[in-house]
């Protein structure tokens, strides 16, 4: 038995949340419905204009983590905070929420903490703004082999492929722990990250991944494919399995050529955040357990589902009982 079933490799960022209007975002000169990346004073302003605010650790494969954890299995996460006070927040957080939180807070760090400031308007649209800091600095040396070795499922976020020392860490993790006989995943994050890194993105995927979840757009954007079905044939042909979400249709998922489909659950939407993030959680909860890939499939869709029900990237119910019911475990 390996010490962590799953850990994750990702962007450690505090999330700050409030709910405004649309008249809000148009005034500020916030774009709607997207994640974009913000310099440090931009990132102080729209603090001091945030009201309400909620904050949590977050970052997508954190929150992965976290959905993780609370099914009951035993998680890490490998990223990169300041020894400031959200950097301390940060790591207090992440542990009291059950995940191990590999690498302390860096001394002296180079940048302060990331932080996202994340708007929800009523139609349940998140947009985000992101000062990345120092977790965008992780590097190899942040990557402890040995704790990649005694990890069964070691699950990356593409986000932190955008500078050549996240992608060192990346092929030093993913290989010490194919290496002991873990398996290994990406989340392809984003379709501009995509484009930025096709090429290396695609040998990661054939040369080092035994699992790939990500949505329509990036799955076309990986391959330059004409249409979806291209894109996931040629994916198929790089990576054991396969995943795509589609944006309120059936969940594709493919395992060495077989393919299957799993249900959305549709819900009328709060807050949007963390949907992906959660979907994932349930995915590779399932996975981790043995389950079938569509069953890991549906546990990810009910996961998502009740993400999206209330404020807040992780989930608020016992995710456990709604399998049960689901009569998935």
């Amino acid at each position: 038995m390996k010490k962590y079933q799953v850990a994750g490799i990702g962007n450690a960022i505090v999330d700050v949340i409030t709910t405004v209007d649309d008249h809000f975002l148009d005034h500020m000169g916030i774009r709607k419905g997207i994640m974009q990346l913000i310099e440090r004073e931009r990132g102080e302003t729209l603090y001091g204009a945030m009201g309400a605010r909620q904050q949590a650790s977050g970052g997508s494969v954190a929150n992965t983590l976290a959905g993780i954890g609370a099914l009951g299995l035993r998680t890490a996460f490998v990223g990169r905070v300041s020894d400031d006070a959200l950097g301390q927040f940060y790591a207090a957080d992440t542990e009291k929420a059950g995940t191990a939180f590999i690498n302390p807070p860096v001394a002296g760090g180079e940048l302060p903490t990331s932080r996202s400031m994340i708007f929800v308007t009523p139609d349940g649209e998140r947009s985000m703004n992101t000062y990345l800091g120092i977790s965008a600095e992780l590097g190899p040396d942040d990557v402890d082999e040995a704790a990649m070795a005694d990890t069964e499922l070691l699950f990356l976020e593409g986000y932190l492929f955008d500078k050549d020392k996240g992608k060192e860490a990346f092929l030093k993790a993913a290989r010490a722990c194919r290496n002991a006989g873990g398996r290994v995943g990406i989340a392809l994050s984003d379709p501009f990250c995509v484009d930025r890194h096709r090429d290396d993105f695609r040998k990661l995927v054939a040369n080092e991944m035994d699992f790939v979840i990500g949505n329509q757009q990036e799955w076309v954007s990986l391959y330059q494919a004409n249409d979806l079905q291209d894109a996931l044939d040629q994916a198929a042909r790089d990576c054991p399995i396969v995943v795509c979400t589609r944006s309120g249709d059936p969940v594709v998922l493919i395992h060495s050529g077989h393919r299957v489909e799993a249900p959305v659950n549709r819900v009328t939407p709060v807050d949007a955040t963390g949907a992906g993030d959660q979907f994932a959680a349930g995915f590779l909860y399932g996975l981790a357990q043995g389950h079938s890939l569509e069953t890991s499939g549906r546990m990810g869709c009910i996961a998502a589902a009740e993400v999206i029900g209330h404020l807040g990237a992780r989930p608020q119910v016992d995710m456990l009982a709604l399998f049960r019911g689901e009569k998935l475990v």
